[in-house]
């Protein structure tokens, strides 16, 4: 049991793009902000593995087309309020905060008559732009956004950084709440998190005014994954549970080329390579993609990872390959310096050699539905970044806007809450003292990790056979059948054991991709990165 019970104005779970960036804009404006992270340090999440780049702007009347670039990669699922937005106020929010704020150093185009800031910037294109407008620091574009982000967000005298924590539950009214005048409130509330810490192993109880969710992806529910091993739906977990609305959970984008070797997780090959020219060639060397897209290469992912999948079954190939040696006219090394000295060490190289690629699980289009603010279903939580569902995306993401969208919703919901906490919009005390700290259940020594690492299989694999990128209702009714089986299983394992981390990644991952399996299961229609085959 622990003692440590503090109250924050604001609660940001998850130290991304998104959470660092709402974090930080709050402490900018004199807010006092509690940041927490499971891993020891904040760089462990999907952001600083991002490669390719992030959507800035081509041209002046850029906005118009880069929004229907969004629509049509979406399958116009997508909300048009959202995508607007995102459009016009999405690249100043780059210029504003990673540029003038950060200085984040992207390329610029080599002019020996300008040096420095005078030079343009080097915008690069990717599958479904019908420009060239992303900004990039050659391939480690995530990278150099997160060492700008921490350097800022751990030199600020208002965000307290708690590392190693890993959030459990959402505190609710209605849930956690003993007294009965919040039993019987229309609104339910969200009051902070139950967190464990891994270092004490014990849980704390955070009581905060406002709640933001910046959990990431859901990436490590399947079997092949380019995400980080910290991705496992914890923020739909807890949101489903604690009554948020959730919206186009089905939507999972697999990316079409993952390195294809023995890893623990899929390293990325980034889609700003065949923007550059490289082509994709089955095991015979001949490119294939312009058979099943006039788009070819740059097509938007969903197409590319289905025309991936359909060659290997008519090869009988375990992978294709990405030939960048003999297409791109860049030098290699200094465009992509990452992914040379990856392959290098593998012994690949990729300027004479094509990469052996598969597709892999890589962005949740889905999550906790937000508004234009970040704004959820539940008062007092706002939801940010990969975890969130605005609408941007619709059935499928175009490449290089998930940085924008988590830059712009952290520091939409930053300034929403900047705004409502001026209007002395803090947490009720009466609530604060009605939330009791936990209570643990589990004292069965039962914690084996084969246990753990059964169930792990069990679901990766459910979800990757049955719930991947080619989805028919007999597979579907199959992945329910067995996801509910799973469920209820590790349901009573959590509340029979003593808490670890974990166990709370692993319940966390099985609810969410139970919610996942539901979602896909009710959609009947094909569309996007829900492809039904039936």
């Amino acid at each position: 049991m622990s003692t440590f019970r503090p109250v924050t104005p604001v609660l940001v779970i998850g130290s991304g793009i998104a959470g660092c960036t709402a974090a930080l804009t709050l402490a900018d404006m004199g807010i006092e902000v509690t940041l927490i992270t499971s891993g020891d340090t904040l760089d462990k999440g999907n952001t600083a593995l991002a490669q390719g780049g992030i959507v800035f702007r081509a041209h002046d009347g850029d906005p118009k087309q880069l929004e229907k670039d969004i629509l049509v990669a979406g399958h116009r699922y997508n909300s048009t309020k959202a995508v607007r937005h995102v459009s016009v106020e999405g690249p100043k929010a780059v210029q504003d905060v990673l540029v003038d704020r950060l200085s984040i150093p992207f390329a610029r185009q080599q002019d020996d008559s300008k040096t420095g800031a005078d030079c343009e910037w080097d915008m690069t294109m990717e599958g479904g732009h019908a420009a060239q407008r992303i900004l990039h620091c050659a391939d480690y574009t995530g990278r150099a956004i997160m060492d700008g982000l921490m350097r800022e967000v751990q030199a600020s005298p208002n965000i307290r950084v708690l590392t190693n924590r890993t959030a459990i539950d959402l505190l609710t009214s209605h849930h956690h709440g003993t007294s009965l005048e919040f039993k019987y409130q229309l609104v339910n509330q969200c009051a902070g998190a139950y967190v464990f810490n891994e270092q004490l192993r014990c849980v704390e109880t955070i009581l905060a005014d406002f709640t933001v969710l910046a959990t990431g992806g859901i990436g490590q529910i399947y079997l092949h994954t380019t995400n980080s091993p910290v991705c496992v739906g914890s923020g739909l977990a807890m949101a489903y549970r604690a009554g948020a609305r959730i919206e186009n959970a089905e939507f999972v984008q697999f990316h079409p080329t993952a390195l294809y070797h023995r890893t623990e997780r899929r390293f990325l090959i980034t889609e700003a390579m065949r923007g550059e020219g490289a082509r994709l060639v089955n095991a015979s060397g001949e490119p294939f993609m312009h058979r099943y897209d006039p788009r070819a290469d740059l097509a938007p992912r969903d197409i590319v990872a289905r025309a991936i999948v359909e060659e290997m079954l008519s090869t009988g190939s375990d992978c294709v390959f990405l030939d960048a040696a003999n297409y791109v006219e860049h030098n290699l090394e200094t465009r992509f310096p990452t992914i040379f000295q990856r392959c290098l060490n593998l012994g690949i190289d990729i300027r004479r050699q094509p990469i052996p690629v598969v597709p892999a699980a890589h962005y949740f289009c889905g999550g906790v539905l937000a508004d234009l603010n970040g704004r959820t279903t539940l008062e007092r939580l706002y939801s940010v970044g990969e975890c969130n569902c605005t609408g941007v995306h619709g059935a499928n993401r175009l490449a290089s806007t998930s940085l924008l969208e988590a830059l712009l919703w952290g520091r939409n919901a930053a300034l929403n809450i900047h705004g409502r906490l001026g209007r002395r919009a803090a947490l009720n005390k009466r609530l604060r003292d009605s939330i009791p700290d936990w209570n643990p259940l589990g004292d069965e020594k039962n914690d084996d990790p084969a246990l753990i690492a059964q169930d792990w299989t069990t679901l990766r694999n459910t979800m990757w056979n049955y719930v991947g990128i080619t989805r028919t209702s007999s597979r579907l009714q199959r992945a329910h059948d067995e996801m509910r089986d799973l469920w209820r299983h590790v349901s009573d394992f959590y509340k029979r054991t003593p808490l670890s981390k974990p166990l709370v990644d692993l319940f966390h991952g099985c609810q969410a991709g139970y919610v996942v399996t539901m979602a896909a299961r009710r959609n009947k229609q094909s569309i996007g990165c829900h492809y039904r085959i039936d």
